[in-house]
């Protein structure tokens, strides 16, 4: 777990309550991407044992947003994102802690250059994928593609 990213997470949540809520950690943010993972709890489960669509949804949202997150803190102070769409695919039932993963990282860079160079809205999809590597190693449970969009605030 990366702990400082983590804790930006956790303060983002003063925010937006439902991330302390379901108290993700951040596994993985490089360049290449990031990775949250959201532990299967009593704050979490639907009532057939999984992972609350709502849960997965802001799971997916924060995994897709984090590149960004990361950029705005330390070079874009200026950029702000929204989502515009989601699109969500459910495969099977996510019924253990759930990693939702991206690998659009260098895409959502160069996006954010984009709207800070040009002032214009930049809007890119981001694919994100959720697995539950304990139970079904790297086998996605769901599939989302979350519309990141991102302008330079004037």
């Amino acid at each position: 777990m990366l702990w400082k990213e983590t804790a930006a997470v956790r303060a983002l949540g003063l925010r937006i309550p439902l991330l302390l809520f379901i108290a993700p950690r951040v596994l993985e943010l490089d360049d290449e991407g990031a990775a949250v993972l959201v532990p299967l709890g009593w704050r979490t489960t639907n009532h057939v044992g999984s992972l609350y669509v709502g849960v997965m949804a802001a799971a997916a949202d924060l995994a897709s947003g984090m590149n960004a997150f990361s950029l705005i803190r330390s070079r874009y102070r200026r950029i702000v994102p929204v989502f515009k769409y989601a699109n969500m695919e459910f495969l099977k039932r996510a019924d253990g802690d759930t990693v939702f993963r991206t690998r659009d990282g260098r895409k959502i860079a160069a996006a954010m250059e984009e709207a800070e160079r040009t002032g214009e809205r930049v809007t890119l999809p981001v694919e994100v994928v959720a697995t539950v590597p304990e139970k079904y190693g790297d086998e996605p449970v769901a599939r989302f593609v979350m519309g990141l969009s991102v302008k330079k605030r004037k």
